[in-house]
């Protein structure tokens, strides 16, 4: 039996290009991050406004996540190595899982500090009346915000990076809590004192968008980090374009991963035993260039080679 595909190979321009990409946005994410921590506390402090208080702390945990995320990338974009085999990929796995869980201490940070509120208000407490600045700080964050996130989304998704659409998440949590804190400012000062309310109820409904999102990057992060294979209509197709690929036959025991940004797959084949092995090793090249073409030219491919009517007699898992 032997083995093609399994190669050690720098990074490609193409690799280079998307890490320059992904660097790119992170750093504008933390530019963005740094003036809006400045102005929303300066806003918060001389607005008379606890809600935008704790907005800039939402920015700040913003900034330290797209601090986490450019580490991140440049640790996965490291070639493969003596101890890295298979690349360093599940880094930017991990730099995923970190901003889950950022955004869920976020979520809670939010809830606690709404609830705290709704419930002092229920028992006759006061809210004091918020200045203007406060609810043009609201506006602006909100406004800068989406427009970071549809950017930060744009690149993570033609990418493939996960972490960078986690990023892209945090940056709308962030948009989320300035809608809240615009509702509950505005209204403090446009509806008068009874309606002050609102920014704590908003701020309490903004947690539990954050939590769902949370939750949904970190199922993601840890499946991939416990080997989870590619969900099932990928590796249908993955067996169709083996299936296509001329003198390939019996195609089995197909194993399948997610590597940061990149696909793995391991596959048996059977050829005519009476052919070459140069004949062999050129069909699995065509196995993997096919995959790689569908795939991406980063996908990981090994491919073993075994005779005509190997699938019968192997006890492959």
């Amino acid at each position: 039996m032997t083995s093609a595909g399994l190669h050690k190979r720098d990074m490609t321009s193409r690799e280079r290009s998307r890490d320059r990409e992904l660097v790119r946005i992170t750093v504008i994410g933390i530019v963005f991050n740094i003036f809006l921590v400045i102005f929303k506390f300066l806003a918060g402090w001389f607005g008379r406004s606890a809600a935008m208080l704790a907005d800039s702390v939402h920015s700040l945990s913003d900034f330290v996540t797209d601090v986490i995320v450019l580490v991140f990338i440049r640790l996965s974009s490291r070639p493969v190595d003596s101890t890295h085999a298979w690349g360093h990929g599940k880094f930017e796995t991990m730099a995923t899982l970190i901003v889950s869980v950022i955004l869920l201490v976020v979520g809670v940070g939010i809830l606690w500090h709404g609830g705290r509120s709704i419930i002092m208000v229920l028992r006759g407490g006061y809210i004091p009346r918020p200045g203007m600045i406060a609810f043009y700080a609201a506006l602006v964050s909100l406004v800068s915000k989406e427009i970071l996130f549809w950017m930060t989304r744009e690149v993570g998704e033609r990418t493939g990076s996960q972490v960078i659409i986690a990023a892209a998440w945090h940056h709308r949590s962030d948009a989320l809590t300035s809608i809240g804190a615009a509702v509950g400012i505005g209204g403090a000062i446009f509806l008068g004192e009874k309606w002050r309310i609102l920014d704590p109820i908003a701020a309490v409904l903004v947690s539990v968008v954050i939590f769902k999102i949370a939750i949904e990057l970190s199922l993601g992060a840890v499946k991939e980090l416990l080997e989870h294979s590619l969900p099932e209509q990928i590796e249908a197709e993955i067996m169709d374009i083996i299936h296509a690929t001329p003198n390939v036959e019996e195609p089995h025991s197909l194993r399948t991963r997610r590597i940061g940004a990149n696909n793995a797959i391991e596959i048996h084949i059977c050829v005519n035993g009476d052919e070459s092995v140069s004949y062999a090793h050129g069909v699995a090249n065509m196995v993997e260039e096919r995959l790689r073409e569908r795939f991406g030219e980063n996908t990981q491919v090994v491919v073993h080679i075994e005779p005509k009517g190997c699938e019968m007699n192997a006890q492959h898992p």
